[in-house]
């Protein structure tokens, strides 16, 4: 599988990367997690992201890959109590949120830990901020990075303090392609797209059921990309290779549950980029019909 260097963090990281929620949200098992991170791995995979709130994705990311720690970069985030008793952003919440990660994941560093979509406010107050960088110093993660959308991405970029941006971008939230990502890439920043499929929300035909998916559904309406009406897997790979094609992009990262989903994934790829004038048809559509309140989406 492409490699990309990641910015300037010596990192070459897979252009598909494994995202953590569904895992965790979604109940998958220990057996399941073995065979679907065991393959992806296999196959080239070396980035795998996670968070302290995606329910039991941390602990089972690190019973299943732990002992192969040497063969893939470990990105996770923090920022919501989830299970403390300190509020969200509570600093020395954070501490003990990273520490539980590195105890659930069964290592003694992370490679980037991203502060989880916290507000600009909280930003500029520095307070979040300097937790991340004492963990870095103490070795607990080789990189800090920002994970969010719209305003507070642009802050966190601007302000020079973080090494990576993990932002959502895809054909139904390209604010990021000039809001944030360019700015990301001249400052040698490592960029991950989240939700880089929309999250197929269009894949039945009819309206999500779930209230996460609407707002994709709703632009994607408007958008009408002709791509989309043809067969799932062919709109699937050009959803992914147009995130991939964005300049600056170095991985998208793409969750499943399903032991085989990740291959399938990584076939979508084989026809590589989008060309010039495929990728420059889905912007203009974009620029021509997208609302000026289409903000990120986290």
């Amino acid at each position: 599988m492409e490699k990309r260097q990641y910015g300037n963090t010596g990192m070459n990281v897979s252009i598909l990367g494994f995202g953590g929620a569904e895992i965790g949200f979604e109940g998958a098992t220990l057996d399941q997690v073995d065979k679907l991170l065991g393959s992806a791995l296999d196959a080239g995979l070396n980035v795998i992201d996670t968070a302290e709130c995606y329910a039991t994705s941390e602990d089972l990311i690190g019973r299943a890959v732990s002992h192969r720690r040497d063969d893939y970069y470990l990105f996770t985030k923090c920022g919501h109590s989830s299970g403390f008793d300190q509020p969200d952003w509570d600093p020395a919440m954070l501490e003990a949120s990273i520490d539980r990660s590195l105890k659930r994941l069964q290592t003694d560093y992370v490679d980037v830990i991203h502060l989880h979509s916290c507000s600009e406010e909280l930003l500029r107050q520095g307070d979040v901020i300097d937790v991340l960088k004492r963990a870095k110093e103490k070795g607990k993660t080789r990189f800090i990075g920002y994970s969010g959308d719209h305003k507070a991405a642009q802050y966190a970029v601007q302000c020079g303090a973080f090494d990576s941006l993990e932002t959502s971008v895809n054909i139904a939230d390209q604010e990021a392609v000039t809001l944030t990502i360019p700015e990301a890439q001249k400052r040698g920043m490592g960029i991950i797209a989240k939700r880089p499929i929309a999250n197929a929300a269009w894949k039945t035909g009819s309206k999500p059921e779930s209230g996460y998916h609407h707002t994709y559904w709703e632009r994607l309406q408007t958008l009408d990309y002709d791509f989309l009406r043809g067969d799932l897997s062919e709109s699937i790979g050009m959803a992914l290779r147009f995130t991939l094609s964005i300049p600056g992009v170095h991985t998208a990262i793409v969750g499943t549950s399903k032991p085989d989903r990740w291959l399938e994934n990584a076939r979508l790829l084989e026809q590589g980029l989008l060309t010039q004038v495929q990728y420059e048809t889905i912007r203009a559509q974009w620029q021509a019909k997208a609302a000026a309140d289409w903000f990120g989406q986290g």
